[in-house]
């Protein structure tokens, strides 16, 4: 054996080597040290040498293909072991800590990406292997995809699948454990024909956290580096939309909330080899928004922050920032701003109508907003409808300043851009357009003259004669609604109550003269126009292109071309944002970057800094709004987001009167003319007392009110009185009293207070002497304690309408306060039939004070009022008490009425209470045994509570024979009841007795119950008591009886069957060994001692309620019920005292 050495591998720094361990099935050394040191080598495998030939019999290269350093130990290393299996290194140092090392094959990491919580990573490597761990670093799970070459990653938003991009470009779908689930069908590459070998740059999948601008809104992004994309709304969208860029990309992302997607690349020349960096803006639906050229060689990578205000660049070896600011959906009109946002778990578009003056914020949902405008006191919407709709599919809502509708229309063209005008809303697509004439309720009132809404297609530009032909109904050739796509779409709109000027991405500019749609002129720009907007009067148009450049073209029918002269063409770069002046043609607001210019005609005044979105342009005066800071809490605007800013000439204005003069100031104004301005001035000379300057400038400021108080002080010959008059002009009202308390007109002081409707201070001033007549400390008084009732301090406003003596009002006021005593006294202080005791019986009506309200009644003298009152709140003796007092005779028929009225409502119950009050016993019997029918008739009977109901209902007719109520009214058909009243209590009384009896055993006993309970089949149904009575006949031996009865049930075939089973065996006649025969004490014939009556005289036995048995001869002791007046033989009644059918106390026994 020969051996050599045949490498050395010096460690750095001298470090001493303690332990070596050597993978053998991968050839990974460790080498572990002092001081920490641990390292993986590996020497070259050995099976390809250089040039690609094979080296037979000679052992591995020597060249060194790894040299990696762990960082893990502070102290050295004493022990080294690998698990070559798992491809796992575990080492321990001196001070016991052991860590197990996973071990990778040399393979570069591509992608990783969190899930939205957070909670879990994914890493993939070039060579296919994949990693997800958990956020504290364990790992969760690991695969090695074989021959599948990595290049990007991507978590699904709700964390469940894994997107994992292809070097080949494919995209492929795997779950979160991961297994393959499906390929992605990348159509941008399949359908234009693109070689499927194209490297993928970017996948981005929005995860939600802040909504969705639409309700079905793309959030999965696509991107290859020939610039092809590939937006979907899910891993599974059968139609995706398809992007081509037209740049080398490298990089896109979407924004915080989804509404933008960059796309960093390169964008390449059409005429020369030139090419230029350049990020592109898309909006979810692919549509090209802005493009910005970046500097340097090669960008790189793109990042947004939170709020999407920014976007880093990475490009060559420097990282630009880009500030950005949105193209927000909003609108201004009448102190509202009508503003966009995304809700989390709301479906939709939230749509926020807040008024910027009371500082509160209605909010509408709609499913989609494509657009929106405003004018006057009305904004447009136009919404894309959730549900087909024979009307149309895109809609337009014409809202208020609370976001209430009030009126609408729908289309079938979608609508892209609105614009509004005082009378008509015109709406866009990309091909057609409309001008819709909307109604409020002010012009509702006004009968305006219908328009057809004519749909216009952009490439037919309408003329006058085309106007008289379709007047005379003559045929116009013009294109059809959606017959071709325009080859020079639109991409922007604005109106005035004069023009409608249209955009189109060619650059042509088309004005039209409005409401009868002609062309009337054609302009033509260089670059694609992107927004646009008229002056006042229509003179001048501004247009911001795509580059931000801002150009104003003069529209005035003599200017027929784009004018190029410098000396009166206006153009700015960098400008996002612009708004005329409502009330001047010359004055424009435009915001460049972070500053914002104000121009007169083309003069710019010195820029103010401000990133705020300009609200409205009048009387020299700008507001804005920082809707960057209101998009951060879109649910809670507050007023510190709002703005206003004032022209150099205002401001200049104010700074002349305070430090200058009056006359300076007045010839500044004079140069530079505004009302805004005058009417300054105009106060400024009303201070000094200066009225004719005062005049001149009110006159051309056109306020007629200050012209007309100034002709009313040049009336006035004291200036003192002057001096209080334009101190109340200015509202320092504490002044102006203490100048005319100087003068000694106090008078016109109270005049002054009693103006403002300061009635505090009215009476205060009358009470330090100061004449006025009563009638005005009366209207003070009741004026002050209205103020305290606005904030319901009842108690201070009882004080002051004593002092006014109104009486309604401090009855009113104690009603609100609940003091009855209060409202009490007052009743018994007003003299009989005041009105006000009718007012104050109604309030305690409505308190529930029953008794004081029929008293009110009865001191006005409205006595049918306190029986209804009586009536209605069930306080039956005091109506009674009424009726009799007064002799009044609609007593009983009111009762008569209440009570039908209640057992048509169903309250037979109620009915039934209120006549025993009414002591109306036969209506009331009557009414008890209607219930206790109905309680009868119930499939699931209580026999002990339908007795009970039949009892009360014959004692109340007992009661009726015994008082009759000489007012009751009786009709001739009802007097039948009287004899039958205890027929019900008896029906159940002796079902109940029969039951008992067969529970008891006492089987003969309970035929002679049963017997006579066959005369009450109205009560009970019949098969219920021939059955009870067949079955107690054939246990006591009556089979006569028992086959008569099995006779007598209708319903025969359900008891067929056992009567063939009993009368099989046993003849149908009763045993004479049970027979019990009894005498009649009439005819003393022989009778059964069941029957109800005799056979030969046909006299009819009293019955036993104690025992059911007909009672046949007298020998027997007796008790007869002075209530029900029904018999009971007294060995039945045992210790009972009391009658078992009524359950009333015997007297005496009989």
């Amino acid at each position: 054996m020969y051996i050599y050495l045949s490498k050395k591998i010096a460690i750095p720094n001298n470090t001493k080597i303690n332990c070596l361990a050597w993978n053998k099935e991968d050839g990974y050394i460790a080498v572990g040290g002092e001081g920490g040191l641990l390292k993986v080598l590996k020497l070259d495998s050995g099976n390809e040498n250089d040039g690609g030939t094979k080296s037979k019999g000679l052992t591995a290269s020597n060249n060194l293909s790894m040299n990696q350093t762990l960082e893990g130990h502070s102290e050295s290393i004493r022990v080294i072991t690998w698990n070559q299996k798992h491809q796992k290194l575990t080492t321990s140092d001196q001070n016991g800590i052991i860590i197990v090392w996973m071990l990778y094959k040399k393979s570069v990491v591509v992608g990783m990406s969190w899930n939205s919580d957070g909670s879990k990573i994914c890493i993939i490597y070039e060579d296919g292997a994949v990693i997800v761990g958990s956020v504290d670093g364990n790992r969760i799970w690991g695969k090695e995809l074989k021959s599948v070459p990595l290049a990007k990653v991507q978590w699904s938003p709700d964390g469940k699948l894994l997107l994992f991009g292809l070097k080949n470009g494919q995209v492929h779908l795997y779950d979160n454990l991961g297994n393959f689930v499906m390929p992605i069908e990348i159509l941008c590459l399949k359908m234009l024909s693109i070689p499927a070998e194209v490297p993928l740059v970017s996948i981005d999948w929005y995860n939600g956290k802040y909504g969705h601008i639409y309700a079905l809104c793309p959030t999965l992004a696509v991107c290859y580096e020939n610039g092809y994309m590939q937006l979907m709304c899910n891993e599974s969208d059968p139609d995706p939309i398809l992007v081509e860029t037209r740049i080398t990309a490298t990089y896109c992302c979407w924004n915080h909330n989804g509404s933008l997607l960059a796309v960093a690349g390169k964008q390449h020349q059409r005429d020369d080899n030139k090419s230029s960096n350049v990020v592109q803006f898309y909006n979810p639906f692919g549509e090209h928004l802005r493009t910005l050229k970046l500097p340097g060689q090669n960008v790189s990578s793109c990042s947004w922050e939170e709020g999407s205000l920014r976007i880093a660049l990475g490009i060559d070896s420097s990282v630009y920032f880009a500030n950005i600011r949105p193209d927000y959906k909003w609108c201004y009109f009448k102190n509202t701003i009508v503003y966009t946002s995304c809700r989390l778990q709301k479906a939709g578009v939230c749509i926020s109508f807040w008024d910027v003056i009371n500082n509160q914020c209605h909010v509408r949902y709609v499913p989609v907003l494509l657009a929106l405008a405003a004018y006057g006191e009305h904004c447009v919407l136009a919404t894309r409808l959730d549900t087909d709709n024979p009307m149309g599919q895109y809609g337009l809502l014409l809202c208020n300043t609370l976001g209430t509708p009030v009126d609408g229309k729908y289309t079938d063209i979608e609508v892209k851009w609105v614009a509004m005008n005082s009378t008509h809303v015109i709406a866009a697509s990309k091909t057609n357009y409309f001008l819709w004439q909307y109604r409020t309720p002010k012009s509702a009132a006004v009968n305006l003259k219908d328009t057809k809404c004519q749909i216009h297609h952009v490439d037919y530009d309408p003329t006058g004669a085309t106007l008289v032909m379709r007047d005379f109904k003559l045929h116009v050739d013009t294109p059809q609604l959606g017959s071709h796509d325009s080859y020079d779409p639109i991409c922007c709109i604005t109106a005035s109550d004069k023009y409608l000027i249209i955009g189109k991405e060619s650059g042509m500019l088309k004005q039209f003269s409005i409401p009868r749609v002609i062309i009337v002129n054609t302009y033509t720009l260089p670059v694609r126009p992107h927004k646009m907007s008229m002056n006042c009067n229509s003179t001048r148009l501004s247009v911001i292109d795509m580059a931000g450049v801002l150009t104003v073209l003069d529209i005035t029918e003599t200017a027929l071309e784009y004018n190029e002269n410098e000396n009166t063409r206006l153009e700015r770069r960098d400008v996002w944002a612009m708004c005329w002046a409502s009330d001047n043609p010359q004055f424009l607001a435009i915001m460049e970057k972070t500053r914002m210019y104000i121009f007169k005609g083309i003069y710019p005044e010195e820029p103010i800094s401000s990133a705020g979105y300009i609200c409205s342009f009048q009387n020299l005066e700008i507001q804005a709004v920082l809707l960057d800071e209101v998009m951060e809490t879109p649910e809670k605007p507050s007023k510190e987001h709002l703005f206003k800013l004032e022209v150099k000439s205002l401001r200049d204005t104010r700074q002349l009167l305070e430090k200058v003069g009056i006359k300076e100031a007045a010839q500044f104004i004079e140069d530079n003319p505004h009302p805004r301005l005058w009417h300054l001035l105009g106060e400024a000379a009303l201070k000094d007392l200066n009225l004719k300057m005062a005049e001149e400038a009110f006159i051309r400021s056109l306020n007629y009110s200050g012209i007309q108080f100034v002709k009313k002080l040049q009336g006035m010959t004291s200036e003192a009185i002057k001096k209080a008059s334009v101190a109340a002009y200015f509202k320092n009202f504490d002044e102006a009293e203490k100048l005319y308390a100087e003068e000694d007109r106090r008078d016109l002081a109270l005049n002054l207070r009693k103006t403002l409707g300061d009635w505090f201070r009215v009476i205060q001033i009358v009470k330090n002497g100061v004449s006025a007549p009563d009638q005005l400390l009366e209207i003070a008084y009741n004026r002050t304690a209205d103020y305290f009732t606005h904030s319901n301090n009842w108690s201070a406003a009882i004080e002051y309408y004593e002092l006014a003596k109104n009486k309604i009002k401090m009855i009113e006021s104690y009603f609100h306060l609940q003091d009855h005593k209060s409202l009490e006294a007052i009743m018994e202080q007003l003299d009989d039939n005041d009105p006000l005791l009718k007012y104050i019986a109604k309030i305690f009506t409505a308190e529930g004070d029953y008794s004081s309200a029929i008293r009110a009644y009865l001191k006005i003298g409205d006595l049918d009022a306190a029986i209804q009152v009586s009536v209605l709140h069930h306080h039956w003796d005091q109506a009674i008490y009424i009726a009799k007092k007064y002799h009044l005779n609609q007593v009983a028929q009111l009762f008569m009425n209440y009570s039908e009225y209640l057992v048509k409502e169903r309250k037979i119950n109620r009915a039934v209470e209120i006549n025993v009050q009414a002591k109306y016993w036969f209506t009331a019997a009557k009414l008890a045994m209607k219930l206790a029918d109905s309680e009868s008739k119930k499939t699931i009977k209580e026999p002990m509570k339908i007795k009970r109901m039949y009892v009360y209902a014959a004692r109340l007719m007992e009661l009726h024979k015994s008082e009759p109520n000489p007012e009751e009214r009786i009709d001739n058909s009802d007097i039948g009841i009287l004899d039958n009243a205890w027929n019900g209590a008896e029906a159940f009384h002796f079902y109940m007795l029969a039951h008992q009896q067969l529970y008891n055993r006492q089987i003969h006993e309970a035929v002679c119950t049963l017997y006579r309970l066959q005369h009450y089949t109205s009560y009970i149904a019949p098969v219920e008591i021939y059955s009870l009575l067949a079955l107690a006949a054939y246990i006591d031996g009556a089979y006569g009886l028992c086959s008569k009865m099995f006779l007598s049930i209708e319903e025969r075939a359900e008891y067929e069957k056992l009567a063939f089973l009993i009368f099989d065996s046993q003849e149908p006649e009763d045993l004479e060994q049970r027979k019990k025969i009894c005498y009649c004490s009439n005819c003393h014939s022989s009778v059964s001692d069941w029957e109800i009556s005799c056979p030969n005289c046909d006299i009819n036995f009293p019955t036993c309620v104690a025992s059911g048995r007909s009672i046949i001869t007298n020998d027997l002791q007796q008790s007869l019920c002075s209530t029900c007046h029904h018999v009971a033989i007294i060995m039945y009644l045992g210790l009972r005292k009391t009658c078992p059918l009524c359950h009333s106390l015997y007297n005496t026994f009989d």
